[in-house]
């Protein structure tokens, strides 16, 4: 299994855009971060993703596991996060209307 490595120093805008065109080519999305900070930058970035999925009519979220993996020979516990696509649906004439609480189809 492939993972984006996201680090303290990532860009959360650019990791976002990662996910995006992965989640709109139907590439699955995993994400493995270690430490705090890189955790902060995998987090915000799923949020910016989701800003510019759902308007396609697509959303997004996350389940976070733990694991043990090895860096440089010496074991280190990442957190790896699997990005789950739901397909919004909408009838004809109706718009996402898309808020930082909630989304409404209205």
């Amino acid at each position: 299994m492939e993972f984006l490595k996201v680090s303290s120093k990532s860009s959360p805008a650019s990791v976002a855009g990662a996910i995006a065109g992965m989640v709109k080519d139907g590439v699955p999305v995993n994400m493995q971060c270690v430490g705090a900070g890189a955790v902060n930058q995998a987090i915000k970035a799923i949020a910016i993703a989701r800003g510019f999925l759902i308007p396609t009519g697509f959303d997004i979220s996350c389940a976070p596991v733990f694991s043990d993996i090895l860096i440089n020979g010496e074991s280190r516990t990442a957190i790896r996060l699997s990005v789950y696509v739901h397909r919004l649906s909408a009838q004809a004439g109706d718009t996402f209307d898309f808020t930082d609480d909630n989304l409404r189809v209205g």
